[in-house]
């Protein structure tokens, strides 16, 4: 297979010196760039100090929306304490205070910590088959329950 030289295209071939020395210019051209340029030389700090401004302004009227939300919460929480209930009910939960007549009973948790189970460990990635007669295990659970001699925290 042999290759046939491309026909010559319809359109001229244009040569760059020949375009580049028919650009003429003008006084006015040459004035109106300098413009051009002295305006972007002049506008691009402005322009980076005016998105500066802008993202800071962000991120105040943000920080005012944290500090509104805060203060906020702190109203609700005043509110709160206004209330006989909530302060009654404060008052016997952090510092146990009782009304007359009541007895109150504080539990101390009395076991041994060496004692109490200690944190499960970590699961197995392998597969273990189960026994398949459960009857026997619940007993074993039973009984084993019923026969300990200390407790376990709940989870």
């Amino acid at each position: 297979m042999t290759r046939r030289p491309a026909p010559p295209s319809s359109s001229p071939t244009v040569d760059v010196r020949e375009w580049a020395s028919g650009i003429r210019l003008s006084g006015f051209m040459v004035i109106m760039l300098s413009l051009v340029v002295l305006g972007a030389w002049v506008l691009v700090p402005t322009l980076g100090t005016y998105i500066d401004q802008r993202q800071k302004i962000a991120a105040l009227e943000a920080s005012i929306q944290v500090s509104a939300d805060e203060i906020e919460a702190l109203e609700q929480e005043r509110e709160r304490w206004e209330d006989p209930a909530y302060i009654t009910t404060q008052a016997r939960e952090r510092l146990y205070y009782v009304g007359p007549g009541e007895v109150v009973y504080l539990v101390d948790n009395d076991l041994d910590p060496a004692s109490l189970p200690q944190e499960q460990t970590p699961v197995s990635d392998e597969l273990e088959e189960t026994p398949a007669d459960w009857m026997p295990q619940l007993l074993r659970s039973i009984a084993g329950a019923g026969l300990a001699q200390t407790a376990s925290e709940a989870p």
